[in-house]
């Protein structure tokens, strides 16, 4: 056992660092929690440091990508519109729209319904409306209104009217009468001597082709249809010489079955009218069809004819005289001074004959004058 010194307890407490017995720290012990302080405190900077330098090199990655990206973006964009250039160079055919052919039942086929596309401006209804109007007021102006051509039957008639192509009805009717004397039914005609037939028609013109296509529409009716002129328009429309034209007119007027009749007068008024832009006859058929009621067809076509005949003239319409000046859009194209237009008047209206050497008494009793036979006065 060794010799204990009186402070040899206060050395070995100094010297190990344990708490004196008071419980203060010693001065040691402070410098070692300084010194522990300091190194968690590195510690924390470092690793702060580190997580920073880790953020940075992410959004530094991400930017680089992002470049990257928006690098290649124009080369892309580049390369679809090189790949889709050949389809602007070559892009597909318009397609056109074209108007159901519902009128152009109007055009071969005429008795259909027509589409209506009115060359004014005006609405189909409006049009329909100031057609009709127009045919009221002509229909008060004549309402003895009537074929022009003097006939006794069917078969005068179909005669009379191919003979009136490119002439007057008044030729026709001075002429048909010596032709009936001589050659009065169909069998008669088919019959005849050519060049006979021939002298008589004479002065309708063109009476060498007028002479063949009457002889060979009677030789016709006589093989096809047991000499009687049938009432159906595709049988008359094959007959020589018998047209749309010519086959409503008998249709109308010789079986009361309703037809437009589109002659160079109706054709003439329906355009200046503008009730249609069409030119062509079967296309203005159908596109008037569509404006009025099947029943109204016979006698609007006289209406009209009647009236293009008597005051709206091709060269110089006498507007100041005419009765549906209002409803015309073609007003002012003739002659509008009342008194000057007057003397433009033609036929009954004018105070002259008619076209017909027989009218009906309607229009005698309303004015009108037979027209003279031929060679007289």
């Amino acid at each position: 056992m060794g010799e204990q010194s009186p402070d040899g307890g206060r050395k070995t407490a100094k010297a190990t660092g344990e708490a004196a017995p008071s419980g203060k720290p010693t001065p040691a012990k402070k410098a070692l929690a300084r010194r522990a302080g300091a190194a968690s405190k590195q510690a924390s900077a470092m690793q702060a440091a580190a997580v920073k330098k880790t953020a940075s090199a992410k959004k530094a990655a991400a930017a680089k990508q992002a470049a990257s990206a928006k690098k290649a973006a124009p080369g892309k964009k580049a390369a679809s519109a090189k790949k889709a250039a050949p389809a602007k160079k070559a892009p597909a055919a318009k397609k056109v729209t074209v108007a159901p052919k519902k009128a152009t039942a109007r055009v071969k086929g005429a008795a259909a319904r027509a589409v209506v596309h009115p060359p004014s401006g005006e609405s189909p209804t409006a049009l329909v409306r100031r057609a009709r109007r127009i045919n009221r007021e002509l229909a008060e102006v004549y309402p003895y209104a009537h074929p022009e051509l003097d006939f006794a039957n069917p078969f005068q008639l179909v005669v009379a009217t191919v003979l009136s192509a490119q002439t007057t009805d008044l030729r026709v009717n001075q002429t048909t009468p010596a032709l009936f004397a001589k050659y009065p039914t169909p069998e008669d005609l088919a019959a005849a001597n050519p060049e006979e037939v021939e002298e008589i028609l004479r002065p309708c013109g063109f009476f060498r082709a007028k002479t063949k296509s009457v002889i060979g529409l009677s030789k016709a009716l006589v093989e096809d249809f047991g000499g009687e002129v049938p009432g159906r328009l595709e049988d008359l429309v094959k007959l020589p010489g018998v047209g749309r034209k010519t086959a409503f007119v008998v249709l109308g007027n010789a079986f009361g079955r309703p037809g437009i009749t589109v002659d160079t007068h109706f054709q003439r008024l329906v355009r200046r009218w503008q009730w249609t832009a069409e030119t062509d006859p079967d296309k203005i058929e159908a596109a008037i069809g569509a404006l009025f009621p099947k029943s109204d067809w016979t006698d609007l076509s006289h209406h009209v004819i009647w009236h293009g005949r008597r005051i709206c003239h091709a060269r110089k319409p006498a507007c100041g005289a005419c009765p549906i000046a209002p409803l015309c859009p073609a007003y002012g194209e003739g002659e509008t001074d009342p008194e000057k237009a007057k003397k433009l008047l033609k036929y009954e209206k004018g105070g002259f004959p008619g076209q017909r050497l027989n009218p009906p008494q309607a229009y005698l009793d309303a004015g009108g004058k037979p027209a003279p036979p031929l060679g007289a006065g």
